[in-house]
């Protein structure tokens, strides 16, 4: 067995973002829009940087539009996932993309995944779990929205909240009701910083809005004093390698400073972000990085325990993902 094949847990992976282009393709042709312009001439996602990226995401889910819509493409990521070897996984879910806020709509579309993902559970063995964000360029009062359909469904399947989206805009403590209002339902926390937002925005994330989990977090190698902290508090990065080197962020895999980060005691996870859009997948990700650092099975077991005691989900949960791994 190559570390490829080991069975693998992930974080950080948005639930549109997932989204196979063949997928979005056929539900455009089914519904009459045209998405060639988001498209490669290979049939893969086409962007230029971080800020083009983020337009063709919103438009690849604009044919997402129902609770069908997204039923079906749950089913279909949970596939892909399972088929490289992901046994349990965390997807982050935006009430503005599935029912635009409203409370309601929210639960239609929830009540559709989670059939999805109970489905996906019995024919591929894979867990999943919802984490709840808003969407940090939607700004603070949408928001709050998010926030309160994330109270209002805190469950045994979504159990945590957290922010996505462009860290140019505002500041992490602007969201801090919104994440207030989700630590009161009993959620668990994380936000995205550290990728284009430099080391102060990972510091402002765990200080400001007191997250447990940052998204990407990587740009903290960048401050001694912070790596330290990170480390002392038991914070876990939940790092994207791939997206990082296709986003331009670092050159290739060797120069990640996911090693770095890792032998100075902070704990790492790794997970593939919005895995089509970067050309990547879990067994990807695991190639890479033995490749460039030397990582064994015996590393992995390691990332793979450390995620598992980070995610956000109950303990019955998490001792049966743990004998899944033990079993595979």
């Amino acid at each position: 067995m190559t570390v490829a094949d080991l069975p693998k847990i992930e974080l950080h992976l948005h639930h549109e973002g997932a989204a196979p282009p063949a997928f979005i393709r056929q539900l455009a042709h089914e519904k009459k829009v045209d998405l060639s312009g988001i498209f490669k001439p290979d049939g893969s996602y086409d962007f230029r940087d971080f800020a083009h990226f983020l337009s063709v995401y919103e438009a690849a889910c604009a044919v997402l539009k129902t609770p069908e819509d997204f039923r079906r493409l749950t089913l279909a990521i949970l596939e892909e996932s399972a088929a490289n070897g992901v046994v349990y996984s965390e997807t982050f879910l935006s009430p503005d993309f599935c029912g635009g806020g409203d409370l309601h709509a929210w639960r239609d579309y929830l009540a559709a995944i989670q059939d999805a993902a109970d489905e996906a559970e019995g024919k591929f063995e894979i867990t999943l779990r919802g984490v709840v964000t808003c969407v940090r360029h939607f700004g603070p009062d949408k928001a709050k929205r998010s926030a309160l359909c994330a109270a209002e469904t805190a469950g045994d399947w979504i159990t945590g909240f957290g922010m996505g989206g462009n860290e140019a805009m505002g500041q992490q403590a602007d969201f801090k009701w919104a994440f207030d209002c989700a630590r009161e339902a009993g959620l668990r926390l994380t936000t995205h910083a550290g990728e284009f937002g430099g080391p102060e925005s990972v510091r402002d994330a765990v200080r400001a809005l007191g997250v447990e989990r940052v998204g990407h977090g990587v740009r903290a190698i960048e401050d001694l004093d912070l790596v330290h902290e990170l480390a002392d508090r038991g914070i876990t990065l939940e790092v994207c390698p791939g997206s990082n080197v296709v986003l331009g962020l670092y050159p290739d895999f060797a120069a990640h400073p996911i090693a770095r980060l890792r032998e100075a005691g902070v704990k790492v996870t790794v997970s593939t972000d919005d895995p089509p859009f970067f050309h990547t997948t879990m067994r990807r990700e695991y190639e890479m990085l033995a490749q460039a650092f030397g990582w064994d099975a015996e590393d992995f077991a390691a990332l793979n325990d450390t995620a598992l005691n980070a995610a956000f989900c109950d303990e019955e949960t998490r001792a049966r993902v743990r004998k899944r791994l033990e079993n595979t």
